[in-house]
């Protein structure tokens, strides 16, 4: 195996561990270690390290080393800002090119995120809820907007660790299949609306703006 393939399968095995919820924000990720996992170069490791690093999946600090990024409030105001234009511009094209196999390739796909959320398997469901909107984007045929989308998908779920969403996977499942139906009738009005207002919707149930705390309530069991 080369070493650009080598690299790229540790970038992909990181991203997938970040998309399906099993890294957390502020992982170390340490260059040794993750040669070991993957019997390769300290070298390589680094070389898919600068890479996560570029698409901010993670940071390099000095002396100290890589971790799993901690987006900001502010980042993931602007990153669901982008998600939700973005939504409502692949809704314009789908309408005007979605086949009948990529609608039945949407039903099968929802089936199986009911599935995942009648097992209670976590982990499958949070795959799945995210890529239904990596098929959406490679159903539109851009392969920029795909990769755009990836990219946008890999910071959203940091950003839902990091903040706690409150919506449901039954009730994102659920919108999920309301958009399928506007597209496969065509409708592009509502179509856009509802992946909008979904993007919206996920954004409104993470917990971005906490309350502050009184602090004499805080510390009053300790006086």
């Amino acid at each position: 195996m080369s070493r650009g393939t080598t690299t790229q399968r540790i970038v992909d095995s990181v991203t997938a561990a970040i998309v399906e919820r099993r890294l957390m924000p502020g992982t170390k990720l340490a260059e040794q270690r993750l040669a070991d996992i993957f019997q390769v170069s300290r070298t390589v490791v680094r070389q898919a390290l600068n890479q996560l690093s570029r698409d901010r999946l993670i940071t390099l600090e000095p002396a100290r080393g890589a971790f799993v990024a901690t987006p900001s409030v502010e980042e993931a105001h602007q990153v669901f800002e982008l998600r939700q234009m973005m939504e409502g511009a692949m809704m314009r094209l789908l309408v005007q090119r979605i086949t009948p196999e990529q609608v039945s390739e949407l039903r099968a796909h929802l089936q199986a995120e009911q599935t995942a959320i009648a097992l209670n398997d976590v982990a499958e469901r949070t795959r799945l809820l995210a890529h239904f909107h990596s098929l959406l984007a490679r159903m539109t045929g851009n392969r920029v907007l795909e990769e755009l989308q990836a990219d946008l998908l890999s910071r959203s779920s940091l950003i839902s660790l990091m903040y706690q969403s409150s919506q449901s996977a039954s009730e994102s499942s659920a919108e999920h299949a309301a958009i399928v139906d506007a597209l496969e009738r065509r409708d592009e009005a509502t179509a856009v609306r509802l992946a909008e207002s979904h993007i919206e919707q996920v954004e409104r149930n993470l917990q971005l703006d906490p309350r502050v705390p009184d602090l004499a309530e805080v510390l009053k069991d300790r006086l």
